[in-house]
C-alpha cells in the first residue's frame, strides 16, 4: 500500500469521519479546524490535529497544508469559506484538492478556482442506497457512468456451464470479475473461461444495472 499525507479541513461530522477511515487505511492524516472541541475529538485519532482559521492564508502555509499531497475541504455550509481556502491551498502549491460542495454554482466556482475534485457526499449516499434497494444482490454502485454497478449472482440453472458458454460480455456487455465456490471462502478473481459452475456458486460480476436485472443465473 502507498502511504500518502493528508490534509482535512473542517472537522465536523463528514471531515472526521473520513479522516478516521483514511486512519484505518494506514495514512497519516493532518486536521485542522477553527473549533477547540472539534480539534480536540480529533487529536486523539488522527496524526495531528491543529485549531486555526483555514481562511487564513497564512497560517495554511504555516501547518505545512501546502506541501501536503491530498487536502479534502469540508467546512460545512460556508461556500465562501470552501472557496477561499480552496483558493489558497493552490495558490500554495496543494496538487490535489477535493472539496464538498453544497451546489452544482458552488461547484462550478470551486472548479474555476482550482478544485481538483469536487464532491456531494448526501447525494452520493443517496445514490447508493437507491442502487442497493432497486437492485438485490448489489455489492457497489461504481462511478464509471451511468448505472454501473457490481452485483453478485448465486448460480442456479448456469449450472455446468462455463463462462465461455456463457459469453455473458458479447451477450449482455457484462463481465464477470470474479466467482466464489460453494464451499470456498474467498473469490477468485479473473476466473478461468472454461471451468464448469456449480449450483450454488457466487459469481461478482460488474454491467449496467438494466443489462444485470435481466439474468437469471
Amino acid at each position: 500500500m502507498v502511504h500518502k499525507e493528508f490534509g482535512v479541513v473542517g472537522l465536523g461530522k463528514f471531515g472526521l469521519s473520513l479522516a478516521k477511515s483514511l486512519m484505518a487505511h494506514g495514512q497519516k492524516v493532518v486536521g485542522v479546524d477553527n473549533d477547540p472541541d472539534k480539534v480536540k475529538t480529533a487529536a486523539e485519532v488522527l496524526t495531528q490535529a491543529y485549531q486555526a482559521e483555514a481562511v487564513d492564508k497564512t497560517a495554511l502555509e504555516q501547518l505545512g497544508f501546502g506541501e501536503l499531497q491530498e487536502v479534502i475541504v469540508s467546512t460545512g455550509h460556508n461556500m465562501e469559506a470552501s472557496i477561499l481556502i480552496t483558493l489558497f491551498l493552490k495558490e500554495l502549491g496543494c496538487k490535489s484538492v477535493t472539496v464538498k460542495a453544497m451546489s452544482r454554482d458552488h461547484e462550478k466556482v470551486l472548479i474555476k478556482v482550482g478544485a481538483n475534485a469536487v464532491i456531494f457526499p448526501e447525494r452520493y449516499a443517496a445514490e447508493q442506497l437507491a442502487a442497493k434497494l432497486a437492485v438485490p444482490g448489489l455489492i457497489d454502485y461504481l462511478p464509471l457512468g451511468t448505472n454501473i454497478i457490481l452485483k453478485e449472482f448465486t448460480v442456479e440453472k448456469w449450472a455446468g456451464k462455463t463462462l465461455r458458454d456463457l459469453d455473458l460480455t458479447n451477450s449482455f456487455g457484462i463481465q464477470v470479475v470474479a466467482v466464489k465456490g460453494l464451499e470456498e471462502k474467498q473469490f477468485v478473481f479473473v476466473p478461468s473461461a472454461d471451468k464448469p459452475l456449480q449450483k450454488g456458486d457466487i459469481m461478482a460480476v460488474i454491467g449496467r444495472g438494466e443489462k444485470l436485472l435481466e439474468l437469471e443465473s
